[in-house]
């Protein structure tokens, strides 16, 4: 935590737990401070407090906790934007958020579907008289609205309230405050059940209005040439004025990125297998990186010539690897959740069975049985272990 000596650390990690550590003369004292249903990939610190931060977890849940009071506040759990997707995705499985510097009022989330959700905390009431789960703006590229196959992994802001944003399967994207889609970018209306056609159009229509919406707001910058498939990745600003972007890959490597304008300007042996976690110095130019090797590296500019790109890397920017089934970021934690998504699927073919359409819910229950057992050797990605992946095509 700043403004702690380097005395003071909080944590948090697969099991779910956030912990706060203090590092006293002889011995370091742990203790729980709050808990999640499910991996905690992601902690946030208010800039320039040593006692406050935000923590996300795969069950949705947001929480607010002050040090001072070793209390955690639940604020919300995050939930689909989209009406129609919330009865096999109850709550949005979060991975990443993230406090802008230049006003830590307001905060990012993300996970396991399209859009980033920025909140204001000065909306909550603290004595919980009012419903917080509504974000004040939502951030997608426009052709990744309505894609369900996509999720995203890491978000950062820069110095200057720039949202960076990280896409599995896909590319990083930066966004800038007059690119959001608004507190709702998905409208939704009642429909006759007996109208196929109605309903039809009004997907159609929906699709199209926040499409048209979104066409008219600057498009953000891209970046390019990881592969961020396997596991679930942090992507950061690096340098003074936050002039370059950087990312691990699944090959092991750091990429980083000019920020104005995307230019692809380095590539680092970093990790024998997948690097997740990148984190830049906050007041010098150092980068730290860890990824499934037990160590974590410590990198500095210290060159005297620019290193040049490998050869074949445009092998590894034309990779495509097979689409994986809805819900591959997020493990079924426990029979529960098994039975709701199962019982949700159901009742979604049923009702597109009976307004004559084709549906793949049967396809999906099918996926989602597999990936519930296979559970123990996804999670192994983070523990240590990286699951089976194609041939690098950059080694």
């Amino acid at each position: 935590m700043p403004y702690s000596d380097d005395r003071s650390i909080v944590t948090c990690a697969a099991d779910g737990q956030v912990r706060h550590a203090q590092i006293l003369e002889r011995d370091v004292n742990t203790k729980l401070l709050a808990k999640h249903h499910g991996r905690a990939h992601k902690l946030a610190i208010e800039p320039g407090s040593p006692y406050i931060f935000y923590t996300c977890g795969e069950d949705g849940l947001v929480q607010h906790i002050d040090l001072r009071t070793a209390a955690a506040t639940e604020l919300f759990t995050c939930r689909p934007l989209d009406d129609s997707r919330r009865g096999y995705m109850p709550f949005i499985h979060l991975n990443a958020i993230a406090i802008d510097p230049r006003n830590p009022n307001l905060f990012a989330v993300a996970g396991s579907d399209e859009y980033t959700r920025l909140y204001d905390i000065r909306k909550y009431k603290w004595n919980g008289s009012t419903d917080f789960g509504q974000p004040t703006d939502c951030f997608c590229p426009v052709h990744l609205i309505g894609d369900e196959q996509v999720g995203i992994t890491g978000l950062a802001f820069s110095d200057q309230s720039e949202l960076l944003v990280s896409y599995n399967d896909e590319c990083i994207y930066l966004f800038t405050k007059d690119m959001g889609l608004g507190p709702n970018p998905v409208p939704s209306s009642p429909l006759s059940p007996h109208s196929e056609a109605s309903e039809k159009g009004h997907s159609e229509s929906s699709a199209s209005s926040s499409a048209m919406e979104a066409d008219e707001k600057s498009i953000p910058q891209v970046y390019k040439g990881h592969r961020n498939f396997e596991t679930v990745k942090g992507v950061s600003f690096f340098g003074p004025r936050c002039e370059y972007v950087v990312s691990g890959s699944d090959c092991g490597r750091i990429f980083i990125w000019r920020k104005k304008g995307g230019e692809l300007i380095r590539v680092i042996e970093a990790d024998k297998h997948v690097v997740n976690c990148i984190e830049s110095h906050p007041h010098t130019t150092v980068l730290a990186s860890s990824g499934i090797e037990t160590d974590i590296k410590i990198w500095t500019p210290k060159a005297e010539e620019r290193a040049p790109l490998p050869e074949n890397i445009e092998q590894c920017v034309q990779f495509k690897p097979k689409a994986r089934p809805r819900g591959w970021m997020f493990r079924v934690a426990s029979p529960e959740d098994l039975m709701l998504q199962l019982v949700s699927l159901q009742r979604r073919r049923s009702n597109l069975e009976e307004n004559g359409e084709n549906s793949s819910a049967g396809r999906e229950l099918l996926e989602l049985i597999l990936s519930s057992f296979n559970a123990d050797s996804d999670a192994s990605s983070d523990d240590g272990e990286v699951a089976s992946a194609p041939e690098d095509s950059c080694s």
